[in-house]
């Protein structure tokens, strides 16, 4: 328990440290964030033009390192590190490809998904192969796994894979929106490494991203001084969905993460709906500028929001140790 709580202070302390620097540094070098074309966001978070993002970066670092020195680095854990380091490269590239081009497109959504089927691809070979992790799906509701073959656990580890790193690049659209979610998903995360025996290292790897997140919102939260950028979403999104796959919670990870699913669900909703019918379901999607647009504050979307998030997380970490329990 000390590595752990060590791990989550030593990332948040390590994240305040770089901050002021790193910001500094992206502001200098007008590293800053192009936000999509009026109309498509509310008009207030056009002010946020500019402002300096690819902060993921700090994320990253400050979680690898207290993990890299704490741990002892077993393959489970430092497979989950792989794919959180393989995702944020992807978003860092999609990153870098807007401020180079000073428009809000980057790496194109095909490459996107090529690129998470071969980090997929890696991710579920290393994990049967290697760590012996079995080919099932395990239904934490109903306490019953369905043993489904390689090939198709393959398919599920890329579709757990691309969904949470487009559901919370999705969610990163208000100010400590993603980080508050994320760190309270990663807590969920770090109870059930905790009482599962032989998982202290995907613990550590819990708590160092939780902490990361916690420092972030320093300087992420409203107005913020920094955003994470795709890079930090995708190293996230991956590393959620790595721990899913390695704690056999792929699909538990809709109820802890389910604030992410609804904001997916709500995009899909609204392109589906509207390209039949062109009619909108929401005032604006994702959900969260609908609540905008409602005339809900930007600070009272979050907090709500991170309230739903902890009723989601707190639901999903009972529903794994029943299981476990039984």
């Amino acid at each position: 328990m000390p590595r752990v709580l060590i791990a989550a202070i030593g990332a948040a302390m390590l994240l305040l440290f770089l901050g002021p620097r790193a910001i500094q540094w992206l502001r200098d070098h007008d590293v800053g964030q192009f936000v999509r074309p009026q109309g498509e966001i509310p008009d207030a978070h056009a002010e946020k033009q500019g402002t300096p993002t690819m902060g993921g970066l700090l994320i990253i670092v400050a979680m690898t390192i207290p993990f890299l020195i704490l741990s002892s680095h077993s393959t489970a854990a430092m497979l989950v590190l792989f794919t959180t380091l393989a995702c944020g490269a992807i978003g860092f590239i999609d990153d870098w490809m807007k401020i180079v081009r000073k428009r809000s497109l980057g790496l194109s959504g095909r490459w996107k998904i090529l690129c998470l089927a071969v980090v997929a691809v890696v991710l579920a070979v290393v994990a049967v192969r290697v760590v012996g992790i079995p080919t099932t799906i395990d239904l934490h509701v109903v306490s019953q796994s369905l043993e489904i073959g390689p090939i198709a656990f393959g398919i599920v580890v890329f579709l757990v894979l691309a969904g949470a790193t487009n559901a919370v690049n999705l969610t990163d659209g208000l100010d400590g929106l993603a980080a508050g979610t994320m760190a309270i998903a990663l807590l969920a995360y770090l109870g059930m490494t905790y009482v599962v025996t032989g998982q202290r290292d995907m613990t550590i790897l819990a708590a160092s991203l939780m902490g990361a997140c916690v420092g972030f919102l320093w300087f992420n939260s409203h107005p913020a001084s920094v955003f994470m950028g795709d890079t930090g979403s995708f190293a996230l999104g991956g590393a959620i969905a790595a721990l899913a796959v390695m704690t056999k919670t792929e699909v538990l990870l809709i109820v802890i993460g389910g604030i992410f699913v609804i904001e997916a669900l709500s995009v899909i909703i609204q392109v589906l709906v509207f390209k039949r019918i062109r009619r909108r379901v929401f005032l604006m999607a994702p959900v969260h500028h609908h609540f905008e647009m409602a005339g809900w504050s930007e600070t009272k979307v979050i907090v709500r929001f991170w309230l739903v998030a902890l009723m989601f997380a707190g639901i999903g970490f009972t529903l794994f140790f029943r299981t476990l329990a039984a």
